[in-house]
């Protein structure tokens, strides 16, 4: 038994037999094995959900010998909550900035009591749980606040109603002892304290893909025995449907007027136990979750056991169920929390497994306001704060009273600012810096970019021509290529003649810029001859001027329709003038992504293909990175790697451009199939992890100022930034997207950034040498292109 534990993070499931064998190991064993399995799963985080607390009836039908919150009729002034007086608390936790509404109720008073079943019929319904549904819904469109509900034993046809108007629902199983049923027992006289007849509920809610939450009570006449027995039974029903996302272990509160009111309570050390032998049973991954108002003052100990959740903890509402026991204050909380090592964040009452997979596991009503809730964690947002939107402030990252430095980032930031090679691993944990840990990666990025680079910052003059809007292929984030039925985003299609992208690069350079981006959509009828035609009439006219062109895709397409390799196609565009190719296409590059994101571009293995011909001939590019929509951490971190692997075999990137997610128009964000771009923490270490994992062998990192505005970029010039991107002149593909940011950044709005956040500035080339003085006193003296 011992050695089935042994490596807490080997990926072993306890098996059933050993899992008994539990009950020898001494607590010590038990504890530290817990805690490193969860550290393992969960690292720093442990995790609250803001809820209100909606008691829709006290009304029951059990008569759970612990319970105050089930009442008789005489004892309550009416049987059920109004519509109004629901919505009255729901709308005062939404005040509060609740995300969840936790409906909790007795199970099927109507029943039991006449009251009920009249109350019901009064109001239109057949049955407790039909009106729960009305609620549900009610809440739900009023507020947008997102029901759990509690609604006891199910039937199927019950399940999939609640399924409608939920994004999760739970039953806690409390034991799977039969004798606790029996005469004496605390359940008797419960006919849906079964065990049987709860573990078909939880079992039916796997079969219907519905996150589910549920737990053991202990102290309530149970052995030590019979609470792994439960806890195994709940994984046996987890590893079949994989629903539960939560496991609580619930101490017994004694509570006067009971036939328990004398009882002795479970002690500390018993609910520790309990707590280490769940998170030794169920793994590294799960969530265990032990609520903080019933152990006050014993934060240390539940974190000590292997929990990684504290419940949901309301500031509107007390616990119905536990009313003797008040929520803790959530700074406070945080506080307790980090004296433990950890860091408080907040979840939904759906968790970020199930959020980031709503097309499995939610009614399609509620994948819209999931996705736009959580970050790339799953996790709520901690701000309001996206990309693309004017005149909102810069979220402050506030560092917990009590935080403590985590030695483990201490040595990557360590490794990174060496300029040595990160494991996926460790840049991941980067990005998972949040509280106290954001600031030391913003200031080792900068650091290593002070090194590196030196304090000046660098710009470019240059103009966008995107030279077609029409394209055939369906990125689900763009919302600047135009089909047929695209007007209704940002306006109709058009396509240039390649005399007029002339026309408007002699415009560019007519006032001073070194460079022209072209970029487009994938024109049905263009080949690889249309953008050597494109080069041919900018170069005829502009000689001196750097073309920097054609992404990837491009590059791939047009070799394609001329019948020949990327690596040829590439040479004739050299030939024909091509100075630099823009990085973009990327997006991710990772194709589990891809195939949702853009699943007719260029897979992975062709753009570094294209790449990497493009280096090995000599022809520089840029890189990109796209984040902020369906992809997570784990996603960035194989694509920053990817790039420097990249750069060491070719070395022909000049730069890494981050590009934020801008969500307002673009067609994934409208069809709720992604989130709202990256938060304001996302947006900042993107730039600073970049910083140090591609350290020293891509040495610009740029911030774009028309995603982040300019509040933005200078935020990110303390996180590792030496470069602000280009004057542009004509932006089109992120406003098209719903950006506020305008379409033209002047070179002394440029240098007024930099003065003020005390920078020199730079103005450059393409390939980052100083731009010439007669193109610098002409960017100056021109005047701002008209919109």
């Amino acid at each position: 038994m011992n050695a089935s534990i042994r490596i807490p993070h080997s990926g072993y499931r306890i098996t059933a037999e050993d899992a008994l064998l539990l009950l020898q190991q001494d607590e010590e064993t038990l504890l530290t094995r817990a805690a490193n399995l969860r550290d393992h799963g969960h690292g720093r985080k442990v995790s609250y959900s803001r809820k209100v607390f909606i008691p829709l009836t006290q009304l029951c039908r059990d008569v759970c010998h612990y319970c105050t919150f089930a009442k008789a009729p005489k004892r309550l002034n009416q049987p059920y909550l109004t519509p109004k007086q629901v919505l009255e608390i729901a709308k005062a936790g939404q005040a509060a900035g609740c995300k969840e509404a936790l409906f909790t109720l007795g199970d099927k008073p109507e029943l039991r009591y006449r009251e009920a079943s009249e109350a019901l019929e009064e109001m239109g319904y057949a049955s407790t749980l039909e009106y729960l549904a009305a609620m549900s819904r009610l809440v739900f469109e009023e507020t947008g606040l997102l029901p759990h509900l509690n609604p006891g034993v199910m039937s199927a046809s019950e399940i999939s109603m609640l399924r409608e108007v939920s994004v999760s629902m739970g039953i806690m199983l409390e034991t799977s002892s039969h004798r606790l049923s029996e005469k004496g027992g605390c359940h008797y006289g419960s006919p849906d304290k079964l065990p049987e007849v709860r573990l078909a509920t939880i079992a039916e809610a796997g079969r219907q893909k519905v996150p589910f939450t549920s737990g053991i009570l202990i102290g309530i006449g149970e052995t030590r025995k019979e609470r792994i027995e439960s806890l195994l039974a709940l994984r046996k029903l987890h590893e079949e449907f994989g629903h539960i996302q939560e496991i609580i272990v619930q101490n017994f509160r004694a509570k006067a007027d009971t036939k328990m009111a004398h009882a002795p309570e479970p002690d500390i050390s018993e609910l520790r136990w309990s707590i280490a032998v769940a998170r030794i049973i169920f793994g590294s991954e799960m969530s265990i979750q032990a609520p903080p108002n019933l152990s006050s003052g014993a934060c240390a100990d539940l974190v000590a056991a292997g929990i990684n959740d504290w419940g949901g903890i309301s500031p509107v509402t007390p616990d119905h169920v536990n009313p003797e026991a008040p929520w803790p204050q959530l700074d406070q909380l945080a506080i307790d929390s980090a004296k433990c090592s950890k860091i408080l964040v907040e979840r939904l009452g759906v968790y970020p497994m199930y959020a980031h997979q709503p097309a499995v596991w939610l009614h399609k009503p509620f994948h819209k306001p999931v996705r736009s809730a959580i970050d790339a964690d799953g996790l709520v947002r901690e701000s309001r704060w996206v990309a693309g939107v004017s005149a909102q402030p810069i979220p402050r990252i506030i560092t917990t009273p009590g935080f403590i430095r985590d030695l483990s980032l201490d040595r990557v930031l360590s490794r990174a600012s060496d300029g040595l090679e990160l494991t996926q691993q460790e840049v991941e944990r980067l990005f998972a810096a949040r509280d106290g840990e954001v600031e030391p990666v913003l200031q080792a990025a900068d650091a290593v970019r002070q090194k590196l680079c030196g304090d000046t910052v660098s710009y470019v003059v240059t103009r966008n021509i995107n030279y077609t809007n029409i394209c055939s292929y369906r990125c689900s984030f763009c919302a600047f290529a135009k089909g047929k039925k695209h007007e209704e985003l940002r306006g109709k299609p058009y396509n240039l003649d390649p005399e007029v992208v002339a026309d408007r690069a002699v415009e560019a350079w007519n006032r001073g810029a070194v460079e022209v981006c072209l970029q487009g959509g994938i024109h049905p009828s263009y080949t690889g001859q249309t953008y050597l035609d494109i080069l041919s009439a900018i170069k005829t006219r502009l000689p001196d001027m750097h073309v920097h062109a054609f992404s990837p895709l491009e590059i791939f397409q047009g070799a394609e329709t001329l019948g020949v390799s990327v690596d040829h196609f590439l040479g004739q565009l050299a030939d024909a003038g091509l100075g630099s190719l823009p990085g973009t296409a990327a997006e991710i590059l990772d194709d589990r992504i891809r195939v949702n994101l853009c699943p007719d571009k260029v897979n992975t293995q062709q753009w570094f293909d294209v790449i990497d011909s493009a280096h090995r001939r000599g022809i520089p590019t840029t890189a990109t990175i796209m984040y902020g929509h369906i992809e997570q951490p784990v996603h960035w971190a194989k694509h920053l790697l990817g790039l420097r692997q990249q750069q060491q075999k070719t070395g022909g990137f000049t730069e890494l451009v981050p590009l934020p997610f801008v969500h307002m128009e673009a067609p994934m964000y409208l069809k709720g199939h992604s989130r709202i771009g990256p938060t304001w923490r996302e947006a900042v270490l993107m730039h600073a992890v970049s910083r140090l994992v591609l350290s020293p062998e891509i040495v610009n990192i740029q911030a774009s100022w028309v995603k982040l505005g300019p509040e933005g970029v200078a935020q990110c010039l303390k996180a590792g930034v030496n470069d602000i991107g280009g004057t542009l002149m004509d932006e089109t593909i992120t406003r098209s997207a719903g950006a506020e940011h305008g379409q033209e950044m002047t070179p002394q709005a440029m240098e007024s950034i930099l003065a003020k956040a005390n920078r020199p500035a730079r103005q450059r080339t393409t390939l980052y040498a100083d731009a010439k003085n007669e193109r610098k006193v002409c960017s100056f003296n021109s005047l701002p292109q008209a919109s």
